[in-house]
């Protein structure tokens, strides 16, 4: 086995099935494997796979996923392993790829930004920081933005593919260790649940028009909103385009203010050409237009929670994103990871279905909240930090 100048396996080229194979047969042996990929989207829909690497005891490979004739399958093998975890650092996009591809999630997986953030290492620490906090080695970042379609693969795109599954074993022990002795791998295996769920990375295209956030209570135009990004979202997943390049955000939410019902209506609208008014996308584009037109009133989307006029206390918000903070600075948790900003919204409206009210969050942090609110604690400031403190009456 060769091993590079920092100690661990030289990193080898895999371009043919037989030698991918082989590697996943050896890896699937293994406790844990860690994985990380390199991909290119600015011009598809989908991300279009460039290159993964895969870590071992005493492997380093880099695939070539764009070698002519290389099957992916071994690979696939290799994710649906049980046995073997499959440890990724902000595993999402990753994630992403791999279910487009082979139509499933890899199993058993750790993540290890989700892990950080559990244990203490702050919000979404990225890779290269928490390297260098737990092994104390610098992760040279040159090629992130490297063309990874470009073949070949240069040396140095070879060295810093390598660096994201060799220094990601040592990271991946460390804090499987922390979690273990804090007794809170469980908390990790509870944020790792949404991972684990196929509908995370295949988002429902008629849910799509809530992101857009129009600023309206008018439910006739909501409805055609919901109907025309619903209908970029497929034809942009048909056409493996970016939903932006098909036709903007802006121009959707002006077509459901003015409800075009034609090609010449449609062309006039900020953002739309004529070409692409009299295009062959214009006419599903105008259907789900007048589709929005003609639903019947019972069956008009409603305007999201937070235009039913409800607004929380500023001042009062503002204590609970203390009490947040305190609260988790006392546990040593990633105050992202505990609650959302809606999440301390809803508190202040007096909401009692909020995620922080469930599981180990009401233990950290939901518990003090729901004191604040009833008026049983309060805040001390003690040389450069806050302390918590239960009114007597609460006790």
């Amino acid at each position: 086995m060769q091993v590079s100048q920092a100690g661990f396996p030289a990193p080898v080229i895999v371009s043919s099935t037989e030698d991918l194979a082989q590697l996943c047969a050896r890896l699937k042996q293994e406790p844990f494997v860690t994985i990380d990929t390199e991909f290119v989207r600015e011009h598809t829909y989908w991300p279009e796979l460039c290159v993964v690497q895969l870590g071992g005891v005493s492997d380093v490979a880099v695939i070539d996923t764009l070698a002519p004739g290389l099957d992916l399958a071994p690979l696939a093998d290799l994710l649906a392993t049980e046995s073997c975890v499959k440890v990724f650092h902000a595993a999402r996009q990753d994630l992403e790829i791999f279910l487009h591809l082979f139509d499933a999630l890899p199993r058993s997986i750790f993540d290890t930004q989700v892990a950080a953030m559990v244990g203490g290492y702050g919000d979404q620490v990225g890779y290269d920081t928490l390297v260098n906090a737990i092994t104390g080695a610098s992760i040279d970042k040159t090629h992130r933005f490297s063309d990874w379609a470009a073949r070949p693969l240069s040396k140095a795109q070879i060295a810093y593919a390598a660096a994201d599954v060799t220094h990601l074993r040592n990271v991946y022990l460390t804090l499987h260790d922390e979690l273990e002795k804090q007794n809170r791998l469980r908390w990790a295996d509870a944020e790792l649940a949404v991972l684990n769920d196929p509908a995370t990375f295949r988002p429902d295209p008629r849910r799509q028009w809530e992101r857009l956030k129009a600023r309206t209570n008018n439910r006739r135009m909501l409805a055609v909103l919901r109907e025309v990004a619903a209908w970029r979202e497929t034809e942009a997943q048909a056409l493996n385009i970016p939903r932006q390049r098909l036709i903007r955000d802006e121009s959707l939410l002006e077509i459901a203010a003015v409800r075009p019902q034609d090609s010449e209506a449609l062309s006039r609208v900020r953002g739309v050409s004529r070409g692409f008014a009299e295009g062959k996308a214009a006419p599903g584009l105008l259907a789900a237009i007048q589709t929005g037109i003609d639903l019947p009133e019972k069956d008009l989307p409603r305007p999201p929670r937070k235009s039913d006029g409800a607004k929380p206390s500023a001042a009062l918000v503002a204590l609970l994103k203390v009490v947040l903070a305190a609260s988790c600075e006392a546990n040593r948790v990633a105050p992202k990871l505990v609650a959302t900003s809606d999440d301390l919204d809803s508190l202040a409206l007096g909401e009692t279905d909020s995620p922080v009210l469930q599981g180990w969050r009401r233990a950290v942090f939901g518990e003090d909240a729901l004191a604040l609110l009833k008026g049983e604690i309060h805040l001390v400031v003690e040389g450069r930090s806050v302390r918590l403190v239960r009114s007597p009456s609460a006790a």
